[in-house]
């Protein structure tokens, strides 16, 4: 697809001087792997031209790379030698750190390490902005709202992981102010997020002992999904400058919640109309927000491979009374994998519920806006709303129930696959395949056995 045209020299010239003129004499280049783990490298000013004109190089086995720290085997694609990409800073998304003076922030985009070198195809923002492209010929803009969830954890070295959930209470959801949050973690979060540019709009204490959401601003997919990267990774920064640790990980207490990753979403025209609000529609939907829902639901079981990534996902999926247990759909229903909020009008939207907040947010929204795509040119009606529990097992598919099984239906799934880029899907089908084998390699077979039974 087409690349945003690089910077010219003189443009980096000025900027360089602006930066200097502002304090800053660091810019930080940042951009996710499969991982969603922010992967980057600081350059002084004065050598941001030459990364501009270059790239800055890393290996391209970043995209192979495991929790562990190997690099996955990918069938049909070997990377001998674990060759170079060149990772080129976006200066349009550049700002600086509210609380890293003379440092600012950028992402960056990586490429082939030849001069006009494409974009990577496993780049995750690479994913999205392949699969958003029909978008900009159609004139239709897909919005989204991403809601975010996360534990805050205080050192304890005699507890067990040496981590214990900050707070010291439990019953604060939908709360604020110190009751849960003594040291106001939430207001100083909240205040540098702002100051960051990404469109934070609220937050409150939820449900866990230490647990917070942040909402974020409605937006065009692709900056929306930029925003709630740049979220995870300042959340998780701005942990370790109070000496904690921030966790996305869908459920990291056997006694706690669990951490959702809800998306919000419409589509709008080129006036900025809603085009999923019809007074005169079934339940106030227009034709193409229930063809977009149907989408959804006929593709839910390959979307958890993308939303819910971690074995450790599956411990929420069918567990936390408010996360789904089938691709069902409902009506302001919170334990659907489809919400369709209250609001009509320009609020009308499908809150898709299916994730958890370990998901790559772009790959979250690359997944919801290939999914709704493949809906809309169906033109297909989905069933009528309800609970999986409530009707004929066959209306509703059921969800996976563990990652294989998800990874099994992604592949599977070529009409999603496609869209997302058979590249990009083969190299991530791997990996976390991979992860998979050693989650069962370093468990006790009744440990598995309990596990998957959970699952």
């Amino acid at each position: 697809m087409t690349q945003a045209k690089p910077p010219g020299r003189a443009d980096v010239r000025a900027l360089i001087d602006r930066l200097a003129a502002q304090g800053i004499d660091t810019v930080r280049v940042s951009f996710p792997d499969l991982r969603s783990t922010d992967r980057g490298r600081d350059i002084l000013v004065g050598h941001l031209e030459a990364a501009c004109a270059r790239g800055l190089t890393f290996s391209r086995a970043i995209y192979r790379a495991t929790s562990e720290g190997a690099v996955a085997d990918v069938p049909g694609d070997s990377l001998a030698g674990w060759p170079d990409m060149h990772v080129h800073p976006d200066l349009d998304t550049l700002v600086p750190l509210p609380w890293e003076p003379g440092v600012a922030w950028c992402l960056g985009d990586p490429r082939e390490p030849v001069e006009g070198g494409a974009a990577l195809p496993e780049s995750p923002r690479e994913v999205l902005r392949r699969v958003i492209a029909p978008d900009a010929g159609a004139r239709v803009r897909t919005v989204v709202g991403p809601e975010l969830e996360y534990f805050l954890l205080d050192p304890a070295p005699e507890a067990p992981g040496g981590w214990r959930r900050y707070g010291g209470t439990r019953g604060n959801v939908y709360s604020s102010g110190r009751r849960g949050d003594p040291d106001c973690h939430l207001l100083t979060t909240m205040r540098h997020l702002h100051h960051l540019g990404i469109g934070v709009t609220a937050g409150n204490q939820e449900a866990g002992e230490g647990q917070f959401e942040i909402n974020l601003q409605h937006d065009e997919a692709l900056r929306a999904a930029d925003h709630a990267y740049l979220f995870k990774v300042a959340v998780r920064e701005l942990a370790r400058k109070e000496g904690r640790l921030a966790t996305f990980m869908a459920k990291p207490f056997n006694d706690g919640g669990t951490s959702g990753f809800h998306l919000h979403v419409s589509c709008t025209d080129a006036a900025g109309r809603n085009l999923f609000d019809d007074p005169r529609g079934p339940y106030g939907l227009s034709a193409r927000a229930r063809y977009a829902m149907a989408g959804l639901l006929r593709h839910a079981p390959a979307l958890t491979a993308l939303l819910n990534p971690t074995v450790n996902s599956y411990r929420r999926l069918g567990q936390d009374p408010t996360a789904p247990r089938a691709g069902d759909w409902g009506l302001d229903r919170r334990d659907a994998m489809i919400r369709i909020p209250t609001s009509r009008g320009d609020a009308t939207r499908l809150e898709l519920r299916l994730g958890d907040a370990s998901a790559n947010p772009y790959l979250a929204v690359a997944g919801l806006v290939a999914a709704l795509r493949l809906g809309i040119e169906a033109e297909e009606e989905p069933p009528p709303p309800g609970r999986a529990s409530d009707t004929d097992a066959n209306t509703f598919l059921p969800l996976p129930g563990n990652l294989a099984a998800a990874l099994d239906a992604l592949e599977a799934d070529s009409e999603l696959t496609d869209r997302l880029g058979k590249k990009f899907t083969g190299i991530y089908i791997a990996g976390k395949r991979h992860e998979y084998r050693k989650f069962q390699e370093h468990v006790t077979d009744w440990e598995f056995a309990e596990y998957s039974e959970r699952a």
